[in-house]
């Protein structure tokens, strides 16, 4: 037991601020599962500091994505405003299947795109894996902001493709955050369905 919380505290000494960003990824998807609105100010900061995370880690297309995420924070908080039931959490859209297949195709370009230009133009790790992870990341953010229940489907794949991206950099404290994102993300998708659910049912 003691050499397991010595191990704790030699990492956190080493990584403070991948510890912090995994303290509030934590906090940031545990209050996405439940709908709060909550969820935003923690998402703010989090993107901020994986921001540099991934720049020394060579992880463009992942900077790239912070920058992303930082500004769809604020588009996500004002439409969660609008959104809003009487119990103060938001409601659950669907998608269409024409939207659902747009979405996919957005998907497969952007993958091919921004891959090809990593690899092309930079010097990056791992540029189509890494793409995926920012491209499917990227639409997945839209659909949470805009409270689309398949938000959380593409999360999953997102924390799938994640967890081997930075295990294999030796990013294991962020490896291990997106397996708990990976459970939770099963989460969200029940949870959330059963919230659809409810709400189609009392409409």
């Amino acid at each position: 037991m003691d050499q397991l919380v010595g191990f704790f505290f030699a990492m956190v000494g080493e990584r403070p601020t991948e510890i912090a960003a995994v303290v509030l990824g934590l906090i940031n998807i545990s209050l996405l599962v439940r709908r709060s609105i909550w969820n935003y100010p923690f998402g703010i900061v989090m993107v901020s500091l994986y921001a540099w995370i991934f720049y020394g880690a060579k992880l463009y297309s992942d900077v790239l994505l912070q920058f992303f995420f930082f500004v769809v924070q604020f588009y996500g908080w004002y439409y969660w405003l609008k959104g809003r039931g009487g119990d103060g959490l938001v409601i659950v859209e669907r998608l269409t299947g024409g939207q659902a297949l747009g979405y996919a195709g957005a998907a497969v370009a952007g993958v091919a795109m921004l891959g090809t230009f990593m690899a092309r133009f930079t010097d990056a790790a791992f540029p189509y894996w890494d793409a995926s992870i920012a491209v499917l990341s990227v639409i997945a953010q839209i659909l949470l902001a805009r409270r689309r229940l398949e938000n959380w489907i593409l999360w999953i794949l997102v924390d799938v493709l994640a967890i081997g991206l930075y295990w294999v950099k030796d990013l294991h404290p962020t490896a291990a955050l997106y397996a708990v994102f990976l459970t939770l993300s099963g989460v969200g998708l029940f949870s959330w369905r059963r919230a659809w659910k409810h709400g189609e049912a009392v409409a």
